[in-house]
């Protein structure tokens, strides 16, 4: 199993609609580097759900139910989607300002390469998100 973030505009596609819908196409991704994540995605991977706009923050899992598939959303151009299904909200969001305040979080693609909407978490990361999570926003700077 391996770990993903996948960002989104909250006004766009939220991870409570996630949750509404239970499941969704992950589509519309327009980047190399994120197509490629995206094809590297197995079933069964976790996907945490990063709101790219207001709060910038983890708001919660989804879990990869059909791997890489042709994007019925592109008019040209070899991209994919992935099929997710909503998992569990966090206990409470990690915002990118705890994640940049972290030190064994600070090298994370989320922060060196911000516009990227799909990339991939080490384990120990993970780990550290779900910790984060459940001990609350006290850790904030």
């Amino acid at each position: 199993m391996a770990y993903w973030i996948i960002k989104t505009e909250p006004s766009t596609y939220s991870f409570e609609q996630l949750c509404k819908d239970k499941k969704t196409s992950w589509d519309g991704v327009r980047n190399f580097q994120a197509r490629n994540n995206l094809s590297s995605m197995s079933k069964g991977d976790v996907c945490f759900v990063y709101h790219s706009v207001g709060p910038k923050e983890i708001v919660g899992t989804a879990e990869v139910t059909r791997t890489a598939y042709p994007d019925l959303t592109a008019t040209e151009g070899k991209w994919v989607a992935v099929e997710v299904k909503a998992d569990e909200k966090l206990a409470h969001p990690v915002t990118l300002a705890q994640i940049k305040a972290h030190p064994q979080l600070v090298n994370m693609l989320l922060v060196r390469q911000g516009r990227l909407s799909v990339c991939p978490l080490t384990d120990e990361q993970a780990k550290i998100i779900l910790q984060m999570s459940k001990q609350g926003p006290r850790h904030a700077k």
